[in-house]
């Protein structure tokens, strides 16, 4: 059986919510959103503490109440919504092949695809951590479903390594439900999490952070007994003689998250190594025509407000190309500028430019190598500075935005790099 839509959504999390709205909002009259899951909001629903919505909603809310506020939108807005679903392929052509309780298998086709599936945790497999097999090693997300969604208490004394936001966002969590944290661990000389969750979670109760240590042995027969820690040099390597011992029985891991690209990868989609997601352009189109990405499977973000923006470009996008559909698209021939990572710079999405498509201006996001300090962002075009942007500080855990007006693409040749600079002779530029 085929089914026929105008826009299909891989993923019912905020950023595929956002995505299917701004594409029926485009004129796409047929929008479906197919979800893994057997409810939509993506991780939402088990974030129940607050912090989200201060930029899109201009106010503070839960995660299950900002999911509520954009499942509420897609229920009034017309649009088809299938839970349980899981996509097994997607072709260049456009054609979904899925299977879910209701229809069993089935082919849809669809004159554009938003890829939405947002990333996973990182496990303990990928950081090859020595030792037995106990119970209670969870990643940070894991333990957050078990304790938010299902209810479970996961232990009594913890410890967590790695300093991302879910971490220390966790490491609150257990502290309220009686749990006792010993300590964040971090490999890194700085903290990976955003500032304000180094204070809120951390700081405010009196839980240490240990920079440059990691866990380097797991004891224990059936759960977690001792976890033996370390200090790590400037190339992460464990120091020996600084070894020590830690009583507990729960470790949680918060080291890292990487996008869900399986589809995107057997679909032929080019993909970025820097961001481990696709190559996109300035309005989330991939490297294939009508096949669109946004949110966490582009790139990690540490704000759900962006993911947000990048589905709402995405979708109107995707609803624009199946308005003008015509059989097989193609990109336009106008003249595409590639987005290139500098000095100090991790990587930059979008990752190419078609100034003709733009608007206004262009939003570029990145993240920084390292922690810096009244430092400038230069863009460049060659040898040519075509921007500045002052910053008192920047760190890897934090993403970066600029907005180059579509004026200033004029100026620059068919490549601009993004850098961070301290200092920048008053010389240059324009």
């Amino acid at each position: 059986m085929t089914d026929r839509y105008d826009v299909l959504v891989i993923g019912g999390g905020p950023a595929g919510l956002a995505a299917a709205l701004a594409a029926r909002e485009r004129g796409a009259e047929k929008v479906c959103i197919l979800e893994r899951a057997r409810f939509l909001g993506g991780i939402l629903p088990q974030c129940i503490h607050n912090g989200f919505g201060l930029h899109y909603f201009k106010e503070e809310l839960t995660g299950p109440e900002y999911a509520e506020r954009f499942i509420n939108r897609v229920s009034g807005a017309s649009i088809e919504t299938i839970t349980g679903a899981m996509v097994l392929s997607v072709t260049p052509e456009k054609t979904v092949y899925a299977v879910d309780p209701g229809h069993g298998y089935r082919a849809l086709r669809s004159k554009a695809v938003v890829f939405t599936m947002g990333c996973r945790e990182r496990t303990r497999g990928a950081l090859c951590i020595p030792g037995s097999r106990p119970a209670g090693v969870f990643t940070a997300g894991t333990a957050q479903l078990y304790m938010n969604i299902e209810g479970y208490r996961i232990g009594r004394k913890a410890l967590i390594l790695g300093s991302g936001d879910i971490g220390l966002i966790m490491a609150r969590r257990l502290t309220l439900e009686g749990a006792e944290v010993l300590g964040v661990y971090e490999v890194l000389p700085y903290p990976g999490g955003l500032t304000r969750n180094i204070v809120q979670c951390l700081e405010d109760f009196n839980i240490p952070l240990y920079l440059n240590h990691t866990v380097v042995d797991i004891r224990g027969d059936k759960r977690v007994e001792q976890l033996v820690t370390a200090r790590v040099d400037g190339n992460r390597v464990p120091i020996p003689g600084t070894e020590k011992v830690i009583d507990c029985d729960t470790l949680l891991l918060s080291v890292g998250l990487i996008p869900e690209n399986e589809l995107s990868r057997q679909t032929g989609i080019e993909l970025d190594p820097r961001t481990g997601g696709p190559v996109v352009f300035e309005n989330m189109e991939t490297s294939i025509p009508g096949i669109f990405a946004a949110g966490n499977v582009v790139h990690v973000h540490d704000l759900v407000d962006y993911v947000t923006a990048e589905g709402l470009r995405a979708g109107a996008a995707a609803g624009s190309s199946a308005a003008a559909y015509a059989g097989q698209a193609e990109h336009s021939g106008k003249d595409t500028v590639s987005v290139k990572a500098g000095r100090g710079v991790r990587y930059t999405v979008p990752q190419k430019i078609r100034p003709e498509n733009l608007d206004k201006s262009a939003e570029i996001f990145f993240r920084s190598t390292e922690i810096f300090s009244d430092v400038k962002i230069v863009v460049k075009s060659g040898e040519r500075v075509i921007a500045r942007f002052a910053r008192e500080r920047m760190a890897p855990g934090e993403m970066e935005k600029i907005s180059l007006p579509r004026g200033f693409f004029s100026k620059m040749g068919n490549e601009l790099e993004v850098s961070v600079q301290k200092e920048v002779p008053a010389k240059e530029g324009l």
